[in-house]
Parts: structure tokens; C-alpha cells; sequence
């Protein structure tokens, strides 16, 4: 898969700093919104040439890889400067741009806090981005749209928030992988990445074992961890799941 000027309209679309972020965070769920027949897209806001390992065109090469694996229809990349990101009025009306182009439903963003500047401000730039693009006398070429829903993927960072829900991910948990593993100039032989802290073992294990304690809070193998600022909205009590005893 090229990254392109010309966007495809998604339904759900993850931003993310860096290629590879929404892999390490959020690939499960892009995975079971596409198996449920969603149309999925990414959008990454930097190229990753500050990355210690590898190189811009590598790993535009291994996103591609990793698109394929997710099913996604797009993946388009902002080309912001890695380890610079800024929470600009330019910036901010790039993103709304592209936002208005593709026309997601929901949006799932980065960590509100993180170890890595990018991370935290990259949630807050798509937030903002998300809020002008549905604004009428904003200049540009396509018509005002402003997602319906901001989540949050939150995995790795349990010190600051309470995951508001999970996603069960125990089906699409290997093909998670793959796109991961797509990156093999940033992971093999790596202990830790982003948000993920070292504890001795193999990246890979680190978040297997991770994704398998988001999975016992909810009673399944694997899964992811979300936040939302608002209230979930729930209306049959009858079809709760997640056994309590």
C-alpha cells in the first residue's frame, strides 16, 4: 500500500505520532472494526527520521507492510518533523483538513499523557483538529465534518487514568502482531518503545503480556484499554457482560 495524496472517506481513523504507534496500541481494534466490515484508516503525523534505529524510508516501507496486514484502506502521513511536534494553528488546520477529507465517525488518538512530547501533543493538536475541521468558516477546499467520537488508546500507560472500556482483541490478537512485527528495524531485539517500559524480556513478550492483563480485566485472552472524557452510553443492563464474580 502507497501513501498517498488522494485519501479514501474511513469510518474509523487512528492518528498517531510516529509509524508504528497505532500498531503497538491500537491494531487490535482497527483489526475487529475492519473484520466487522468498517472502513478503517491511519493517519501518522511524522515520518519517524529521529527514530534511534532504522530510517524515514524504512519505515515507510514497514508501514506499508503493516497497512496491508491491518486491512486498512488509507494511510496517509502528515510529514510533521519527529520529536517536533507542535501544537500550532497551522498544524492544527492541516489535520482538520485531512480530517474533513476522509470523514471519520470515530477517531481514536494517542495517550493524553505520555513519555514521548510527541504522544501528549498529538492528543491534544487531533482534540483540536477534530473541533475545527466541523467549523463552518474554516478556509479550505472540503466541506466542514467533525467526528462524532474521540477515544483514547491508552495501552502501557496505567499510571495517570482508568481505562473508561477495553476491546476483547483474543481473535485478531496474532494478526496484531504481524503488523507489528512488519517493523523489524525498531523491534527486533528490543526490550522497550514509546510508552512501553523495559522489564528484561523481548518487546514482542512485553506486549503480549500486556495486552493479556487488559484481556483478565474483562475475562478474555488479549485485549486494549481506551478512554474517553465523556460518559459511555449503555442501554440494555440485560446484555452487560464482564462477569463479576
Amino acid at each position: 500500500m502507497q501513501e498517498v495524496e488522494t485519501l479514501a472517506e474511513v469510518e474509523v481513523l487512528a492518528i498517531a505520532a510516529h509509524r508504528d504507534d497505532v500498531e503497538l496500541t491500537c491494531g487490535g481494534a482497527l483489526i475487529k472494526a475492519q473484520r466487522a466490515g468498517r472502513i478503517t484508516g491511519i493517519v501518522d503525523l511524522t515520518a519517524g527520521e529521529s527514530g534511534t534505529r532504522g530510517s524515514a524510508q524504512l519505515r515507510a516501507t514497514e508501514a506499508a507492510a503493516a497497512a496491508e496486514v491491518l486491512g486498512v484502506s488509507a494511510r496517509y502521513n502528515m510529514g510533521w518533523p519527529d520529536a517536533g511536534i507542535q501544537d500550532t494553528v497551522q498544524l492544527r488546520n492541516e489535520l482538520a483538513s485531512v480530517i474533513r477529507m476522509m470523514k471519520p465517525r470515530v477517531v481514536i488518538a494517542p495517550p493524553i499523557n505520555g513519555r514521548h512530547p510527541d504522544h501528549h501533543t498529538a492528543a491534544q493538536i487531533i482534540r483540536d483538529a477534530c473541533f475545527v475541521a466541523g467549523l463552518a468558516k474554516l478556509s479550505g477546499d472540503f466541506k466542514p465534518h467533525r467526528p462524532l467520537k474521540i477515544i483514547h488508546a491508552i495501552a502501557y500507560r496505567e499510571d495517570y487514568v482508568k481505562p473508561t472500556f477495553v476491546v476483547d482483541i483474543t481473535e485478531e490478537f496474532e494478526q496484531k502482531m504481524e503488523a507489528i512485527k512488519c517493523y523489524s528495524s525498531q523491534f527486533d531485539n528490543a526490550l522497550q518503545a514509546g510508552e512501553i517500559y523495559p522489564t528484561g524480556e523481548s518487546l514482542y513478550e512485553v506486549i503480549r503480556h500486556q495486552s493479556a492483563h487488559y484481556g483478565s480485566l474483562i475475562r478474555t485472552r488479549y485485549a486494549e484499554p481506551y478512554y474517553t472524557h465523556e460518559t459511555m452510553r449503555f442501554d440494555d443492563i440485560g446484555a452487560l457482560e464482564v462477569s463479576s464474580f
